[in-house]
C-alpha cells in the first residue's frame, strides 16, 4: 500500500473517532514547552476565546493576603512569591509566571466537572478565578505544586463567564525552570493529575489522557509529509507537538522565544474566523511566551501590531511594594522591555460567590 493510501486510511479512521466523540470546540487554547540547551526552557500559549477577553498585566508582590472568595468557608493564604499575571476582565488570573520561574496556564476543558462544594462543609472552597493565582502564590516548582494539590486542600468552585450563562470549565497546566510539567483536571468530580516532564504540549480538549492517545497515534505518521491543518483542538495538538520538537535547539533566548512564538502562531485561530455550524469557534485573543530561565514574559494581542515583554527581575515584589498594572485591555501599544510602564494600582478583585 502506498504512503498516501496508508495516511488516508488512518486519517479516515481517526476522523471517524473524532466525529463520534468530540463536539465542536467552544473555547480553544494551545500550550507548548520548548527545551533547549543550557537549561533554556520556555512555555508558550495562545488564549483563544469566543468573546473579546480584555487583558491587563499585573505585578503582584509577595505578602498579599487572599481568600478563596466563596464566602465564610473559603481557603485563606498569604502570597509567598510575587508574580506577573495576565488578568481576564480584571476578575481572574488566566496566566502568569512567579519570581521563581513557575508558570501557570488556564485552558478551557468542556469535560471539566468539579466536586460539590458546601458552604458548611469540612473542606474550604476556592473560586476558579484564583486557581492559577493560588499556585503562583504558593509554589516554586511543579513538584511542590503536585505534592500539595494532590492532598486537595480546597474545592474548586466555578462561576459563570461575564456576559454569558456559561460556567467556567478549565484545566490548569503548570511548568517550571527545570522543564517539569503537570496538568490538573477535574473529570466526573475527581481530581486527575498528569505529572511528567515529557508532557510539553496540550490543548483545551479533550481530557489530557485522550490527548496522549492522539500523540501516540500520530507518532507513526511523518509530520514532514502530512499534518492536519484545521483549528480543531486535536489538529492543533498534532501540529504543536510536531513543530515544538522540530524547531532548532538553541540557548540563544531571543531565537528560542521567536521559535516558540512561531509555533504558537501556527496553532492560533485567525481573528474573526468563522465556520458555519460552529457558532462558538474561538479566535486567538492574545499569546504569551514565558522564559523560565531569564524570567522574561513576552506578550502580544491580536489587536496590536507588535510584541512586548517584561523582565521580572526589574519588578519590585517585596511585601511592602505596591501592586502595579500594565494596561493592555484597549489595544495599548508597547515595544521592547516594558516594566517601566507599569503604574501603581489597587489589585483587582477576583470574581467569587457570596455563599
Amino acid at each position: 500500500m502506498t504512503l498516501t493510501k496508508t495516511l488516508f486510511s488512518g486519517l479516515l479512521t481517526a476522523s471517524t473517532v473524532l466525529v463520534l466523540h468530540w463536539s465542536p470546540p467552544a473555547d480553544a487554547c494551545t500550550r507548548v514547552m520548548y527545551k533547549g540547551p543550557e537549561q533554556t526552557i520556555l512555555t508558550g500559549r495562545s488564549m483563544d476565546f469566543s468573546l473579546p477577553i480584555p487583558a491587563n498585566l499585573w505585578a503582584l508582590p509577595r505578602g498579599i493576603s487572599r481568600s478563596g472568595e466563596v464566602g465564610a468557608n473559603s481557603i485563606a493564604w498569604t502570597a509567598k512569591y510575587g508574580s506577573l499575571v495576565v488578568s481576564s476582565w480584571d476578575i481572574a488570573s488566566s496566566d502568569g509566571m512567579n519570581e521563581k520561574g513557575l508558570v501557570a496556564n488556564m485552558l478551557w476543558l468542556v469535560e471539566s466537572e468539579y466536586p460539590s462544594f458546601s458552604p458548611d462543609g469540612a473542606k474550604p472552597g476556592l473560586s476558579i478565578s484564583l486557581w492559577a493565582q493560588y499556585v503562583l502564590d504558593n509554589f516554586a516548582s511543579v513538584a511542590e505544586a503536585v505534592a500539595a494539590l494532590r492532598e486537595e486542600p480546597f474545592v474548586v468552585v466555578t462561576d459563570v463567564i461575564p456576559g454569558t450563562d456559561k460556567h467556567t470549565t478549565i484545566h490548569l497546566s503548570v511548568s517550571d525552570a527545570t522543564g517539569d510539567n503537570a496538568i490538573f483536571e477535574y473529570i466526573a468530580g475527581e481530581l486527575v493529575i498528569h505529572h511528567d516532564a515529557s508532557y510539553t504540549v496540550m490543548t483545551n480538549d479533550p481530557p489530557y489522557q485522550q490527548q496522549l492517545a492522539i500523540q501516540q497515534y500520530w507518532q507513526g505518521i511523518p509530520g514532514n509529509q502530512f499534518l492536519p491543518g484545521t483549528v480543531k483542538a486535536a489538529d492543533r495538538f498534532v501540529r504543536a507537538h510536531y513543530y515544538i520538537n522540530s524547531i532548532p535547539q538553541t540557548s540563544d533566548p531571543l531565537v528560542a522565544t521567536a521559535s516558540v512564538f512561531s509555533v504558537i502562531r501556527n496553532t492560533s485561530v485567525p481573528y474573526g474566523y468563522q465556520i458555519e455550524g460552529y457558532p462558538n469557534l474561538s479566535s486567538t485573543q492574545w499569546r504569551v511566551v514565558a522564559d523560565h530561565k531569564h524570567l522574561r514574559y513576552f506578550f502580544e494581542t491580536a489587536l496590536t501590531p507588535n510584541t512586548f515583554w517584561v523582565d521580572l527581575t526589574k519588578l519590585d515584589f517585596r511585601p511592602e511594594a505596591a501592586a502595579k498594572v500594565l494596561y493592555a485591555d484597549k489595544g495599548q501599544v508597547y515595544a521592547g522591555e516594558s516594566s517601566a510602564y507599569f503604574v501603581a494600582a489597587e489589585p483587582f478583585t477576583f470574581q467569587g460567590l457570596d455563599l
